[in-house]
């Protein structure tokens, strides 16, 4: 004898509108409550959940609401990844500068990139959406989304910020890199130079995510003098400026650094998420790799924001991260390439800044109540 929640969950394939509605607002919060509920019979309820995403639009965002709570269970991730027709309509929708649960959609789209099987996006085409993009390809259009969209530029009723959890867990695949780093076809741009203006939007969701998207590029090595050029990237003062504060430098250190790191205004605010500010920090310690890289730090006197940045930010993360970079960067380099310990030094700044990389907070599965 089903229960009534089991009863209830049956009626969201009832023929009768106004019953699946009912019986999607009344589900929402049993998605996290009971989320074993939606399993029964081969997960039919997930497979109605996913019809419903088309119907009317109230119906449509409880769905999504639903399905994005669920989406922390492995299999249901991998019911809702495989099935590409179900990714091809939040693509569609999402590319509809009416979609009113577009932003639902993203959130989503970002639960589902935890599957290795949505590196799809990277190769996907489809139909063009002309309102957005002028590429075939499922990654550039959803970049003119995330791009075009910011605060509700695209779509009115949403700002696609959700989508920089997506880049950043598809940038941590090797062809998810390549693709950030490789200048498109269709617009003659490199896609990671897209992202770097967003590193203090006010968006702590969009900073978050670039931030960890950025970092997660840096693994690239080989891309490491595109990300430096200042014709090309020019990425370091993208992530300088997040972590400088109002601080006054001597005119000798000033006068070495990056213009943008220059004559700052009195009330420059460092940013205010710790955890972003450590997520730069990692970054910077990966572009530290290389001699070049080292040495292009030095030259334009990263030490004295770091230093600023340790004095200044009470949180032990923070300061640990400051540590390692301060290490590297004051180091001495004589016998490089000859002994070991420098050779060591380099392998440890690398692997511990990458120990947070799967751990950071636009990581974690999202959940809605």
């Amino acid at each position: 004898m089903p229960t009534e929640l089991e009863e209830l969950v049956e009626f969201l394939h009832h023929g009768n509108t106004q019953i699946r509605q009912i019986a999607c607002e009344n589900l929402v919060g049993f998605s996290t409550a009971q989320p074993n509920l939606f399993k029964r019979h081969q997960l039919l309820p997930v497979r109605d959940l996913k019809l419903l995403v088309r119907d009317y639009t109230p119906i449509s965002k409880n769905a999504l609401t639903i399905l994005i709570n669920l989406s922390a269970d492995q299999e249901v991730l991998a019911n809702l990844t495989e099935d590409d027709v179900f990714l091809e309509t939040l693509l569609a929708k999402l590319t509809n500068v009416k979609e009113p649960n577009a932003d639902e959609i993203s959130m989503l789209l970002a639960n589902l990139a935890k599957s290795d099987k949505l590196e799809k996006l990277l190769t996907l085409k489809r139909k063009i959406p002309e309102a957005v993009s002028t590429s075939p390809k499922a990654i550039d259009q959803l970049m003119d989304c995330f791009v075009k969209g910011a605060e509700g530029s695209l779509n009115k009723h949403a700002n696609y910020d959700y989508l920089s959890y997506l880049f950043a867990d598809l940038s941590r695949s090797d062809q998810g890199r390549q693709y950030f780093t490789s200048r498109q076809d269709y617009d003659g741009v490199v896609p990671i130079t897209k992202l770097t203006v967003f590193t203090e939007h006010e968006s702590v969701i969009r900073r978050k995510g670039v931030a960890s998207t950025i970092k997660n590029v840096a693994f690239d090595i080989p891309s490491h003098p595109m990300l430096f050029s200042d014709d090309e990237a020019n990425l370091l003062p993208y992530i300088l400026l997040p972590i400088t504060g109002p601080e006054e430098f001597s005119e000798e250190e000033a006068m070495e650094m990056l213009p943008d790191l220059q004559l700052l205004p009195p009330d420059k605010k460092r940013e205010s998420d710790n955890s972003i500010v450590v997520t730069h920090l990692e970054t910077l310690l990966l572009l530290t790799t290389t001699r070049e890289g080292r040495d292009r730090m030095r030259a334009v006197k990263v030490y004295p924001i770091i230093r600023e940045c340790h004095l200044h930010v009470d949180d032990d993360d923070v300061r640990e991260a400051c540590d390692r970079i301060v290490q590297v960067l004051l180091r001495d380099e004589e016998g490089e390439g000859t002994g070991e310990a420098a050779a060591l030094l380099d392998a440890k700044a690398q692997a511990e800044a990458g120990t947070q990389q799967d751990q950071d907070e636009d990581q974690k599965v999202l959940e809605l109540f």
